[in-house]
């Protein structure tokens, strides 16, 4: 034990974790645990046949989780609030996961939820847009965390659904249907070599290739109040 803590403790890169070894390379990665992307699941169960109740009701439950373990912990969450069947006195019949027909087509989702605050259990209606019902069952866990305090263990969701672009009633996901939607194309400019840098230079950033190209025009130095300034001037 005493050698596996020194060798967690030496500095050389052997030791180290693969992420502080890209950190130390200059190169950021973001911690996929921070991330709550979550996947949906088909899970079709029922309680054990006894000699009472030989041929028990199947249920089958479309549920969201992280993983495959904490959607069978979920499925049994609810049979045992429909009819006292827990997992040790239970049996799984099928665990699939389900995907969208189309993940690179950006679409618009109707999210129908509960959820229990410090005082009370809470409904709530919100929509999102995302290329697939996975990611904007994400962004909804996000937001409730941020704006509602809401632990993801109180959340549930009763029903998802892709809308049409009429059935839409948030501002947030309405503004974004206008055909004529446009957005500034912004690109990155290469950065000037260190001996070339300066703390002042009389030219406006320019957000394109195309405006950068336009020839500059140099206005003389005004002085006034004890400074000098320097004015460029886009010619248009």
């Amino acid at each position: 034990l005493k050698a596996h803590w020194h060798a967690q403790l030496r500095p050389d890169s052997a030791a180290q974790p693969a992420r502080l070894r890209i950190a130390a390379m200059g190169k950021f990665t973001t911690d996929c645990s921070l991330q709550a992307r979550m996947h949906q699941y088909q899970i079709v169960g029922r309680a054990a046949p006894t000699n009472k109740n030989p041929v028990p009701k199947i249920y089958r439950m479309r549920l969201f989780a992280k993983n495959k373990v904490l959607a069978k912990s979920r499925f049994w969450y609810f049979m045992k609030k429909l009819n006292k069947a827990k997992k040790s006195g239970g049996e799984l019949l099928a665990v699939n996961e389900l995907f969208d027909k189309g993940p690179t087509k950006v679409k618009n989702y109707g999210i129908w939820l509960r959820y229990q605050s410090r005082t009370n259990t809470h409904n709530m209606y919100k929509e999102y847009r995302d290329v697939n019902i996975n990611g904007a069952v994400s962004q909804m866990y996000s937001e409730m965390a941020g704006r509602h305090r809401a632990h993801p263990n109180t959340i549930q969701i009763i029903n998802t659904a892709t809308l049409k672009s009429s059935e839409c009633k948030r501002d947030h996901v309405t503004e974004m249907h206008d055909n004529k939607l446009k957005y500034p194309v912004v690109r990155k400019m290469p950065m000037v070599t260190k001996n070339l840098r300066s703390t002042f230079q009389a030219r406006r950033p320019m957000p394109s290739f195309a405006e950068a190209r336009r020839p500059l025009l140099q206005v003389p130095a005004v002085r006034g109040a004890g400074c000098r300034q320097v004015v460029g001037v886009v010619a248009r």
